[in-house]
């Protein structure tokens, strides 16, 4: 396939050089949304001021919500009317991860028919980062549809993180990649390393 989509550097700042004190973690319904619990308390070691997940209606069949809200600073967000994103959802850098092969063209068609999607598509329109991990097997990862999403999604200048196979076929990056792929925008990253230079 001559025509694979090129897949961008995860610690590419993609979006902007801002920093943020909110992160959200979206997750969509595949095997690998079971890491949800590990990924999220990864990003609150960040030290992002709030932390919240976004499961998509399908994600909740792989991970109960409540192990989600069971990581210690982490608010689980499933109705438009919770406090945590009304009026707007709060500006702040979106990883998606896992982002299964509906969601990943979802995405990429502008539909968003779920709380989850509505505020990737928020983050897309406002140019705040938004950082997409495929969780696709390789025939999904190598359709035409998903092959053109991953493409557009990149003209769009959202960061993909792509895939890794580590012998079983393409899997979700480890979550240290993932992790890598955020730290750029954290706000308390920066003030650590700033702190850290000064001294």
């Amino acid at each position: 396939m001559q025509d694979r989509v090129r897949l961008r550097d995860p610690g590419h700042m993609a979006m902007s050089d801002e920093r943020y004190d909110v992160v959200y973690l979206v997750l969509s319904g595949t095997t690998t949304a079971a890491r949800g619990p590990e990924i999220l308390r990864a990003l609150v070691q960040l030290g992002f001021s709030t932390v919240i997940a976004l499961p998509t209606p399908n994600a909740s069949r792989v991970v109960a919500p409540r192990e989600l809200a069971d990581v210690t600073g982490v608010q689980v967000v499933q109705s438009y009317f919770d406090l945590a994103i009304r009026p707007r959802p709060p500006r702040g850098v979106v990883l998606f991860a896992p982002c299964g092969f509906n969601s990943l063209n979802k995405l990429a068609h502008g539909i968003a028919d779920n709380l989850a999607l509505s505020v990737v598509a928020e983050a897309i329109g406002r140019a705040t980062p938004v950082i997409v991990a495929p969780s696709l097997n390789q025939p999904l990862l190598d359709h035409p549809e998903a092959q053109a999403s991953l493409k557009k999604l990149a003209a769009w200048r959202i960061t993909i993180v792509p895939p890794v196979d580590e012998g079983e076929g393409p899997r979700l990056a480890p979550t240290a990649v993932l992790i890598d792929a955020v730290r750029p925008y954290s706000a308390a990253d920066t003030t650590a390393a700033q702190a850290s230079q000064s001294r």
